[in-house]
């Protein structure tokens, strides 16, 4: 146990499970925010804890259709062309890595947070008594045309045999029967039973009256700006609010991450992925299952409160303006597949930048600058699913324990 004050610089969901182990671990932690606790990619995401979503974005065979479906004025993947090195460097790193060997050494570890995540938030909602709207039903991908769901039988192959994780497949009027908000005449879905959802504002609500209960101390409206230093170690946060003098430092901010490159001693490679969401209350028949309308990219999510339609991939740099043509087609995908597919008055519109990397990995690793600051950030669109065995890990690598995961695939100097 150890009393080292630690600050955590980033107020989302990985920020959030990292204080928690932290404090667990009997820290002093402060988290800061530059704006609220859980207002970024944290708030209005579809809410999975997916370990079905274990193969990386960079895959064999994914470079032309992508690149095909971006001519499309439809397509829920976009690249607003700019000037932007980092960028380019970005998508030349993702290309190169559209490899079998490659795909397969980014899923261990994908598999490897996803499961130890998975299994740590059944057991944190359950101790913590945490009121998230937490249902572990599962997760069901489904599929318009015959020949799409077809193909997915290699990938739930692949996956079966490489990581244990398998999908049932429920084909014509058997989906109907296991879902009946879907629409008649769908080729068929796969059913991950070992998934779960929840709701994404309600688990930060959670997570922080848990926190605050453990004595963690909350700053929003807080920017971090560098560190003090003292040969290899950081002696303090310098903050828009003022220093903050702590032993150890947690670097959390998402997609921002790459702002803060100088302070941690390296590039990190990642970029702003903006999806959208749209939030509404229950249509009348409302799914039993949380789904992935995979042939139009969008993500259907139910609760007991409301309902959400999101996904799409945008990369638009730092941009934060909602584009109504973009949440038009979460609106028109759902109606291919759903009876009610969307219903008014509409809660809430959203966007959020994914900290995307070109290997579908997180950095959870030490500043090769700093010997007592940390990173953990670049976790894609599975911070979520991913953030309880990030936390774990972090609070285990400050406190020199011996990891529960394989920290070297994490690693900052990773060859992507």
């Amino acid at each position: 146990m150890s009393t080292r004050r630690t600050i955590v610089i980033g107020g989302g969901v990985v920020g959030a499970a990292s204080a928690y182990f932290l404090a667990k671990s009997g820290r002093d932690v402060v988290l800061i925010d530059k704006t609220e606790f859980g207002a970024a990619c944290s708030h209005a995401n579809c809410g999975y804890v997916s370990p079905s979503h274990v193969l990386p974005l960079a895959q064999p065979g994914v470079l032309l259709p992508s690149l095909l479906s971006m001519l499309k004025p439809n397509s829920p993947f976009s690249i607003r062309f700019r000037f932007s090195p980092a960028l380019w460097r970005w998508l030349t790193r993702f290309a190169l890595r559209c490899r079998s060997g490659p795909m397969m050494k980014s899923a261990a570890a994908i598999h490897a947070l996803l499961q130890s995540s998975r299994q740590l938030y059944s057991q944190i909602i359950a101790d913590e008594q945490m009121d998230c709207e937490f249902e572990e039903r599962g997760l069901l991908f489904v599929y318009k045309d015959r020949h799409e769901f077809d193909d997915f039988a290699h990938v739930n192959e692949l996956v079966s045999r490489e990581f244990n994780v398998f999908a049932a497949p429920y084909a014509g009027e058997s989906l109907n029967e296991l879902e009946p908000a879907l629409k008649p005449g769908l080729a068929g879905g796969w059913l991950f039973s070992g998934d779960a959802h929840l709701r994404p504002d309600r688990l930060m609500t959670a997570w922080r009256q848990v926190l605050e209960r453990m004595g963690v101390e909350i700053r929003e409206n807080c920017e971090f700006l560098q560190f003090a230093k003292s040969g290899k170690s950081a002696t303090a946060a310098e903050t828009s609010t003022g220093t903050i003098d702590a032993e150890d430092f947690l670097i959390a901010a998402g997609a921002w991450t790459p702002f803060l490159n100088q302070q941690i001693g390296c590039k990190i490679p990642i970029q702003p992925g903006k999806g959208y969401s749209i939030t509404m209350p229950r249509p009348a028949i409302c799914p039993k299952y949380p789904m992935l309308l995979e042939q139009h990219h969008v993500g259907v999510t139910p609760w007991e409160s409301g309902y959400r339609l999101g996904s799409t991939m945008e990369f638009a740099g730092y941009d934060n303006s909602i584009r109504e043509k973009r949440l038009s087609l979460l609106k028109h995908g759902a109606e291919v597949y759903l009876k009610n597919p969307h219903v008014e008055p509409i809660v809430e519109k959203w966007c959020g930048w994914r900290p995307m990397t070109p290997d579908s990995t997180p950095f959870i690793d030490r500043s090769p600058r700093l010997g007592n600051v940390y990173v953990a950030a670049g976790h894609n669109m599975l911070g979520l699913s991913m953030s309880p065995g990030t936390g774990k890990l972090v609070a285990e690598l400050m406190n020199d324990e011996t990891p529960h995961l394989d920290a070297e695939r994490y690693s900052l100097s990773r060859k992507i």
